[in-house]
């Protein structure tokens, strides 16, 4: 014979209207039942993607910016949201001399460094260094990211927003859900 109890935790409701939006305001407890029910995942959707987290970071001809800085600065990104970046940083140095690659964030007032390559050669031949690069970054509203590169150095790659400022997924351009 079925069994229903009601369930009072604040954790799972909380859960209940994080994942499922549509329903913050449903007024009923959580009800648990012994009978077994079959069991379809519609988490995905209810958070708003039907993609994998790896499908949904993809690479899209619709959504990059193309990025390359040679002996320069480029802006990555000056928008709130969530951010991938990717590509490859690059140093061709001579005996005696330094090339450097550097990623910032900065909120107006200061500037962090996310990541650098610094390459000193102290070679009588020429050095060449590379290294790929796939990270993600979050800038609040009115922090920009940037890409330095100096002589002798250069970063090619893409940016693509992956989700705004209040972590709603942004989809791969073109892609639509059936």
């Amino acid at each position: 014979m079925a069994q229903i109890t009601s369930v009072t935790s604040e954790a799972l409701q909380a859960t209940i209207r994080r994942l499922l939006p549509s329903q913050q305001g449903f007024g009923e407890d959580l009800q648990a039942s012994n009978v077994i029910f079959p069991i379809i995942d519609l988490t995905p959707t209810a958070e708003g993607s039907v993609l994998g987290t790896n499908l949904q970071t993809a690479i899209a001809f619709g959504s990059i910016t193309s990025i390359n800085a040679n002996s320069s600065t480029v802006t990555l990104a000056n928008v709130g949201g969530f951010y991938r970046v990717f590509g490859n940083m690059s140093a061709l140095t001579s005996s005696g001399t330094r090339a450097t690659v550097d990623f910032d964030i900065s909120d107006g007032a200061s500037t962090k460094e996310i990541m650098s390559m610094d390459v000193t050669n102290t070679l009588s031949t020429a050095n060449l260094i590379s290294n790929n690069v796939d990270f993600v970054f979050f800038l609040n509203s009115g922090d920009s990211a940037s890409v330095t590169a100096t002589a002798n150095a250069i970063f090619a790659g893409s940016v693509r927003q992956i989700a705004d400022i209040s972590g709603n997924l942004i989809n791969p351009s073109g892609f639509t859900s059936e």
